[in-house]
């Protein structure tokens, strides 16, 4: 089995720098990791300590972010390195300044992951979530250096739980030093592989949604908007997502609502094909320059095609919906939530925890068609006792989970040199 993860790593790699020939994706990728030693070393000095956390994409960094910043206060004196396997990630977060460097993770050679913890010598890397590489996790437990997963999650269709022998997943993941997984399920699935080396923390990403409501999220532009209306934001919706509004837009949105639809995809042509579908007025963010305070105040509509603003929009709701659903799978339910709104998504939820607790607490909805869309609109938008229930289990849902960063840091404790 070593033998074909090697080949396979191999082949993968190749596969990338073919594709780079004609995929911008791919390219960043190869590109990203050209000189990868060298980058390193002009940030990691000999004497350096250093503390590694990797995230696979942008979605493990903000998981893992609260992390990452309370590793840079508990540990002034050692320096933070973030590695990325993806340039979805890479490419928003390299200048991100809770780390002292930044980069793309090597492909998992053996070579390259002797190269890379010669260079680097951290004292321990932290995973988040997941993304095993099996030959960087072997480099590390053979030189004694821990490797601990935050925020894990387990299913038992994975490798690691197939009843086929010696399990040579199982075996690789057993070298771990610790797990602090998210729920009772994993911490069984990992116990009835004996690894019984793990913690229930819940996730990260709690710690750092419960942070959002105490920043500044007040925009003038959307004071004007809302003005003393009750608000729905859609987050990161797609086509098939916004398609579902039409019908609501065009003969049910009286004057006590109005809509912000925040599209996954910024692409003129799919934003003007969904307006010219509706009949309210609307207006984008990127023609507020020209547009007046009065028609912004008329206007019923608002297209937030930007990034870098939704959590702060979340705080202007009444009702959210997250946008996924219909496709690979939901976006992040708990900035939305967070601020005590109900929210509703599409059928593709399971592979997603939080949602699936949302559910079970009566904080969020799915829905499988419009007609299931349809009800629970209109009980959400006419049932005003019903709706503000709803929104105060989602609230509590997320502030009274645990502090996971908290029991991290207390593990870590007795492992990093201060």
């Amino acid at each position: 089995m070593q033998g074909f993860y090697n080949t396979s790593i191999k082949a993968y790699g190749m596969a990338l720098k073919l594709a780079s020939n004609f995929n911008e994706k791919a390219k960043l990728w190869v590109d990203g990791r050209k000189n990868w030693e060298e980058k390193i070393a002009s940030k990691i000095s000999e004497t350096d300590k250093v503390l590694w956390v990797h995230c696979s994409s942008l979605g493990e960094f903000e998981q893992g972010r609260p992390v990452i910043e309370a590793l840079k206060e508990n540990y002034p004196t050692h320096k933070i390195a973030v590695s990325f396997f993806s340039p979805s990630g890479y490419e928003i977060r390299k200048n991100y300044q809770g780390a002292d460097v930044i980069f793309y993770l090597p492909l998992d050679t053996k070579s390259n992951a002797e190269k890379l913890i010669k260079v680097l010598h951290p004292e321990i890397l932290i995973l988040v979530k997941y993304e095993y590489w099996f030959n960087l996790i072997t480099e590390l437990h053979q030189q004694n250096i821990p490797t601990i997963v935050v925020s894990s999650i387990f299913r038992e269709s994975q490798n690691f739980f197939k009843k086929n022998g010696k399990n040579w997943f199982a075996k690789k993941l057993s070298l771990i030093n610790h797990f602090f997984v998210q729920n009772q399920k994993s911490k069984d699935l990992l116990d009835s592989i004996q690894i019984t080396q793990n913690t229930i923390a819940g996730d990260t990403r709690f710690d750092r949604v419960k942070q959002i409501i105490h920043q500044d999220n007040e925009l003038d532009f959307m004071n004007d908007f809302k003005q003393n209306s009750k608000l729905i934001v859609v987050g990161s919706s797609w086509p098939k997502d916004e398609e579902l509004f039409v019908n609501l837009i065009n003969q049910k949105l009286n004057n006590d609502w109005k809509i912000v639809f925040a599209p996954h995809n910024l692409n003129d042509a799919e934003i003007n094909s969904f307006l010219n579908k509706i009949n309210q007025k609307a207006v984008k963010f990127s023609d507020l320059e020209k547009t007046s305070q009065q028609d912004l105040i008329d206007s019923k509509i608002f297209i937030l095609n930007t990034i870098g603003i939704l959590s702060k929009v979340y705080s202007y709701a009444d009702i959210t919906y997250i946008g996924g659903g219909f496709g690979a799978g939901i976006h992040n339910t708990l900035e939305a939530v967070t601020f005590g709104n109900p929210v509703v998504f599409g059928p593709k939820y399971k592979k997603f925890q939080e949602a699936v607790d949302l559910i079970e607490v009566g904080g969020g909805f799915s829905i499988a068609n419009r007609h299931e869309f349809d009800t629970i609109m209109n009980r959400l938008m006419n049932d005003e006792n019903f709706r503000k229930e709803s929104g105060k289990k989602a609230r509590d849902f997320v502030q009274n989970s645990p502090n996971a960063t908290k029991i991290i840091l207390e593990y870590l404790d007795d492992i990093c040199k201060s």
